[in-house]
């Protein structure tokens, strides 16, 4: 078989698989439909076994670079669907507990998945462009499935427009690039931004609208307008989707654009992180406060976790990139941890994305008020759940590289940000609950999100085995 063939063999796979899914799904006449969910399941296995499988133990470049497989993509792609997965059995639940069941969710679910895995593997400015309007079509599409909801349409419209938005600035920069370079190629760009001819000043100027792009899919401020309406307005399973693998997805793309093409200017794309971290930090956690809806308040939380996140950036340094995919890989399971809660906790067809509706909630179930107990914890920062070993990282990697400042600065947000995380634990174990309504749903979400809320601890225990896969991930 060709190497180019091989080497993107699993993104041909999903797409023929995906491609199966939707057959499968036009043809089936069941109402609940199981065949489709189990289809896409397997699916998301087979091609995780297949990365796994084809493992490059050295990076290997295809389609006249333009597409490369290393341990940094390989590492993502297991990880996108594995996580994928869990996200699909949480929205499962959902789906049919709100009779909101389409088998069109799970179809659209595997193209974003494509679009995510083109993007981890993208050594080009234009597969970096193709993945992520794959990506970005398939989940406008999801926010507006439930076409009867105001807030679902209006979120879906939101989106839409910021993220057309985004993506003429990103294609505004990347021809302004390849003007100045020749190349839409990664590493070509590269080397020929330091060749005499090049202008510095206009090289900036592209850079900015490429960074606006990546911002605008972190949801980093201030380019964060679309964050809590779509996390608010979108069917809870939607917004428990791209908040999390979509994630891991920008991740790559920062790395693809910011390390691989553009380090040599690395000491002017750090001075525009630096505002948007400071920014996404302040917004995040100062709005957040604020908030009566779960799902509102989450999303400011990603805000000020994005701008947590971009400090390993700024760092500048294989460890401080090393901790920013640390920091992104806590936060999906932190994150698919309170979105599941809020999934299990919904009833007889109506959302629990009310901080009340976590009132008393150790009297009617203590052993998931623990779980969520654990998730909170995590995203406050206390020790020793895994995300205060994600924020420590990039604050060592921030301090080493000189920026004690902006260390001083995070640490000052982070404390802010803890009073909106205990609240949540002050209304599970100290307020009294409006019903002692139990808990309904299947035995694979209560073994599932447990498992979630478990790791979350068990990860901060042993932070080195988590850390020492993303080390691994970009040495190769």
């Amino acid at each position: 078989m060709n190497v180019d063939l091989i080497i993107i063999l699993p993104e041909i796979i999903l797409l023929a698989l995906a491609c199966l899914v939707l057959m499968v799904d036009a043809f089936s006449k069941d109402p609940l439909h199981l065949l489709t969910y189990w289809t896409t399941q397997a699916s998301l296995l087979v091609v995780m076994a297949l990365v796994l499988f084809y493992f490059p133990y050295k990076a290997q470049v295809a389609f006249n670079g333009s597409f490369v497989s290393d341990y940094m993509s390989a590492i993502l792609k297991v990880l996108i669907c594995g996580i994928t997965s869990v996200v699909f059995l949480y929205s499962y639940e959902y789906l049919k507990e709100h009779k909101f069941l389409k088998g069109e969710y799970f179809v659209l679910g595997l193209f974003a998945v494509l679009g995510m895995m083109i993007m981890t593997s993208a050594y080009s400015l234009l597969s970096v462009y193709l993945g992520l309007e794959l990506l970005s079509l398939s989940l406008y599409a999801m926010v507006a499935m439930q076409r009867e909801s105001k807030a679902a349409s209006e979120a879906a419209m939101k989106y839409f427009v910021l993220g057309a938005i985004a993506s003429g600035m990103l294609l505004y920069g990347i021809s302004i690039i390849y003007g100045l370079t020749g190349s839409l190629d990664l590493l070509t760009i590269s080397e020929r931004i330091n060749v005499d001819n090049v202008s510095h000043m206009h090289l900036i100027y592209g850079m900015i609208f490429l960074i606006v792009g990546i911002a605008f899919k972190l949801g980093a401020a201030p380019f964060h307008m679309w964050v809590p309406d779509v996390y608010q307005g979108a069917p809870t399973s939607v917004t428990l989707f791209i908040s999390t693998a979509p994630k891991l997805a920008a991740f790559a793309m920062a790395m693809r654009v910011l390390v691989d093409g553009l380090m040599p200017l690395v000491s002017d794309w750090q001075s525009i992180l630096i505002i948007l971290a400071v920014l996404s930090m302040a917004t995040g956690n100062i709005i957040a406060i604020a908030q009566t809806n779960m799902k509102r308040m989450l999303a400011y939380s990603t805000i000020a976790h994005i701008g947590f996140f971009l400090l390993g950036f700024i760092a500048g340094t294989a460890s401080g990139f090393s901790a920013s995919m640390f920091y992104i890989i806590s936060y999906e399971l932190m994150t698919m941890g309170a979105f599941g809660m809020i999934i299990l906790l919904g009833r007889n067809g109506l959302e629990a994305d009310m901080l009340f509706d976590f009132k008393g909630l150790s009297q009617r179930s203590p052993w998931f008020a623990f779980v969520m107990l654990c998730v909170m914890f995590s995203m406050a920062g206390v020790p020793p759940f895994l995300g205060f070993w994600s924020k420590w990282f990039v604050l060592q990697e921030l301090v080493a590289s000189g920026f004690v400042e902006i260390a001083a600065i995070a640490v000052l947000f982070s404390i802010i940000g803890v009073y909106y995380y205990l609240r949540i634990i002050k209304l599970m174990y100290f307020d009294e609950p409006d019903s002692m309504t139990t808990i309904k749903s299947s035995k694979k979400m209560h073994f599932v999100l447990s498992i979630n809320g478990i790791l979350i601890l068990v990860l901060g225990l042993a932070p080195n085995v988590l850390m020492s896969i993303c080390l691994m991930a970009l040495a190769g």
